[in-house]
């Protein structure tokens, strides 16, 4: 046979999968419709395990993994199929319709926001993209700043979740397995770090720098061009500036964003040092309740999954099947359970769509905790 020979065998099973694939679903919609008469749920995970043997063993040994994808992802289209045709709101979707409902139109111009660090760190810049006129309290860890948002003292809170590269920030991520807040708005600030040090400091001087740890990974490749030089991490670049001012020495500096050279009365040495010029952190915006604002269309996830194979394939396979774009997972290992993990998810998809609300009534069935952390825009 020639290539277009088998092409054409292709054409012509594929045309008869297309005709069977319709049938299965049409019949589907039936057993939907049973389940709904009868009261019985969507899944029943007893039933697809048996029939998952049942078909790989009618299968050659070669070609039983791939069957078994196969239908994997079948039984999760079918799966969804009937979900969204049995339209069953639960108490989350419930939530999610009410935020959407009463959240006001238009995202605050003013509030009080906890921040991490002092004043100059990259967390008031990002404040200043948010909120027009934001009144910043600064308070010394990033665990304090969750606490602040539980205990109602600020009505937002700005954290950076990750560098473009550096990565993620881990510690933020193990902290939001531990604390309630809702995620209400999203920002990309560009990070310019310049080594600032006190007036008449020359760069052949500086014995120490300070800086984030973060900061100081993003400019390797200008530190290495100091050999002997002292790399010392703390809190964050505006700490680090503030501990420039601060100190007797006239050797040291820090790595900080150049609106700390004004603030704290310093120098600088070297601008724009980081590796990469298009260096951005993103920052989210924190708020004790949901709301979500006009024009959402990112939602933010978390969820722990059985430890068992394919879990987290039934997950992305649902995306799939609605058509939901992932822009990020991450995991985390869970404290106190050897080689399980908690996986954060960024979904591209409006709230508004009603496939978004048909996954959000699905997901929690399929995992072992599930938390809808918000949906939300992001400023870029």
């Amino acid at each position: 046979m020639e290539l277009q020979d088998y092409r054409r065998e292709i054409d012509r099973i594929d045309d008869e999968l297309v005709r069977l694939f319709e049938a299965r679903m049409r019949t589907a919609d039936g057993v939907a419709e049973w389940k709904r008469a009868h009261g019985v749920p969507v899944l029943d995970a007893g039933r697809e395990r048996e029939k998952l043997r049942e078909i790989t063993e009618k299968l050659p040994e070669e070609l039983r993994d791939h069957g078994a994808a196969l239908y994997s992802l079948l039984f999760e289209l079918s799966r969804s199929r009937q979900g969204a045709l049995l339209r069953e709101h639960t108490v989350l979707t419930g939530e999610i319709e009410r935020a959407i409902r009463e959240t006001p139109p238009l995202f605050p111009e003013s509030a009080a926001v906890a921040c991490q660090g002092v004043e100059g760190a990259y967390s008031q810049l990002a404040c200043e993209r948010l909120f027009r006129r934001a009144n910043e309290f600064y308070f010394s860890s990033f665990e304090a700043v969750f606490s602040a948002i539980e205990k109602g003292l600020c009505r937002f809170g700005v954290i950076p979740l990750e560098n473009s590269t550096a990565g993620s920030v881990n510690a933020v991520y193990d902290l939001m397995m531990r604390h309630h807040f809702h995620i209400v708005r999203s920002v990309r600030v560009k990070v310019d770090h310049n080594l600032l040090a006190k007036p008449g400091t020359k760069l052949a001087d500086v014995k120490e720098i300070f800086s984030h740890e973060q900061a100081l990974s993003q400019c390797e490749r200008f530190l290495q061009t100091l050999p002997g030089v002292k790399l010392t991490p703390c809190e964050n670049t505006a700490v680090a500036a503030q501990m420039v001012r601060d100190s007797e020495r006239t050797d040291v500096a820090a790595l900080s964003a150049r609106a700390c050279a004004e603030l704290y009365g310093l120098a600088c040495l070297a601008p724009s040092v980081q590796d990469q010029g298009g260096n951005f952190t993103r920052f989210i915006c924190i708020a004790k309740d949901l709301a979500i604002y006009p024009g959402a269309d990112r939602t933010s996830l978390m969820m722990v999954l059985p430890h068992k194979p394919g879990a987290l394939y039934k997950v992305l396979a649902r995306f799939y099947a609605l058509g939901i774009n992932l822009n990020k997972l991450e995991s985390r290992p869970i404290p106190e359970r050897n080689f399980e993990f908690m996986f954060y998810f960024d979904l591209e998809t409006s709230v508004y769509s009603p496939r978004f609300i048909q996954l959000m009534g699905e997901l929690e069935g399929m995992c072992e905790t599930f938390s809808y952390l918000g949906s939300y825009t992001e400023i870029v």
